[in-house]
């Protein structure tokens, strides 16, 4: 069982369920940014999409480096490979539950298939 911190998974589930933080860190995959850039593609202010960006730097998503007045942003895996483990966890559990259940289904449709027969 993979096993992560509860506080860093709920900071990066938290952060991911906000659109337009998704959008960012999609924009951030294709390589660094700075913040107007960043902003540029969403319809609200500069303070706002800086909000966005202090949520996603504090669940560990983004890095921030100063170079003067700019600040260039990177993607950080990290949060998103811990999530994509925990994830994973819960997705074989649920595909052996599946299966599970169709191999049950399979039975009784067998069973009932014979007794079928039996009748005529």
């Amino acid at each position: 069982m993979v096993n992560h911190s509860r506080a860093s998974l709920d900071r990066t589930f938290a952060a991911l369920a906000d659109p337009t933080r998704r959008r960012i860190l999609q924009h951030l995959a294709r390589g660094d940014q700075n913040v107007t850039r960043l902003a540029a593609p969403h319809a609200m202010s500069l303070p706002a999409v800086s909000k966005h960006l202090r949520v996603l730097e504090s669940a560990g998503l983004i890095r921030r480096r100063r170079h003067g007045r700019v600040h260039q942003l990177a993607l950080q895996a990290r949060p998103m490979k811990q999530a994509s483990a925990w994830i994973e966890k819960y997705r074989a559990y649920w595909e052996g539950s599946f299966d599970r259940l169709d191999d049950y289904l399979q039975k009784l449709q067998t069973t009932e298939t014979k007794h079928e027969r039996k009748k005529k």
